[in-house]
């Protein structure tokens, strides 16, 4: 019998299972409410920074230690504003993507049996830690290669013809970075979902294995559609995916092995 949190018949009424998710839900929202409005509060003092400043600060830092980049502009009067909401929720959405992980696992592990919570904690450890890696493969490998790509384009000035030197806007920049950092965080949950796949039973090793041309076809097109359009961070982010899901059919082949050595035994 799964242990189950108990009324008198042993078991939660349907409206006890959605209040309990109503309040989970609820807990993640204040979170990311909280989160989002302490970043805008600014220490007193002069030339002080708050959240948001240092997270822009952090992420245009490979940018700023271009010769090429000598400034960033914005060329609307709410755009820079608007840059720190963005930056806001972006860290508000880093921070409570544990935090609703964390109460989507109170909710469900209690209609859990042990040996089940068991089998789902490394995929509940890996999910945030397979995110940062792909977030710290955009920023420390993709954008400086990136950077390399986009800046290759300025032309010096000479005898009639005008120089064509890069002023990133602030908005346009915060964008870009944080469409990178998603995507590659985002496709590096790729084992995770495959392997709860199969440990459900939905999928199967050889399955996998058999679909690995249409994973790299697929994997090909969503580079496409997640990056920027430059070669260079679509096969940074493509052959990621791939390598992963090669480790994915691995993983795969150990569950299926391990499974079987239970019901031998």
């Amino acid at each position: 019998m799964s242990e189950t949190t108990h009324q008198d018949d042993g078991s939660m009424s349907l409206l006890d299972h959605l209040t309990e998710l109503r309040n989970r839900l609820g807990i993640v929202m204040i979170g990311f409410v909280v989160i989002f409005l302490a970043c805008f509060i600014r220490p007193f003092g002069s030339g002080s920074h708050n959240i948001a400043d240092l997270v822009y600060l952090f992420l245009q830092a490979p940018l700023a230690e271009r010769h090429e980049v000598s400034r960033m502009i914005f060329t609307g009067l709410h755009e820079g504003f608007f840059t720190q909401v963005k930056v806001a929720f972006f860290v508000s959405i880093s921070i409570t993507f544990p935090l609703m992980l964390l109460q989507i696992w109170k909710f469900v592990a209690p209609g859990l049996y042990k040996n089940e919570r068991q089998a789902i904690y490394p995929f509940l450890l890996a999910t945030p830690v397979l995110f940062a890696l792909g977030a710290a493969m955009v920023y420390y490998i993709v954008i400086p290669l990136a950077w390399d790509f986009f800046l290759s384009f300025e032309v010096q000035g000479g005898a009639g013809a005008l120089p064509i030197e890069v002023e990133p806007r602030i908005s346009e920049y915060l964008s870009l970075v944080m469409r990178l950092m998603f995507a590659f965080g985002l496709s590096f949950e790729l084992p995770v979902i495959l392997l709860l796949l199969v440990r459900a039973g939905l999928m199967t090793p050889d399955g996998l294995a058999s679909k690995r041309k249409y994973a790299i076809l697929f994997a090909f097109i969503a580079a496409a559609i997640l990056t920027p359009p430059d070669v260079i961070s679509q096969v940074l982010l493509a052959i990621p995916v791939i390598m992963l899901y090669e480790l994915s059919i691995l993983g795969a082949r150990l569950i299926q092995k391990r499974n079987g050595d239970e019901t031998d035994s």
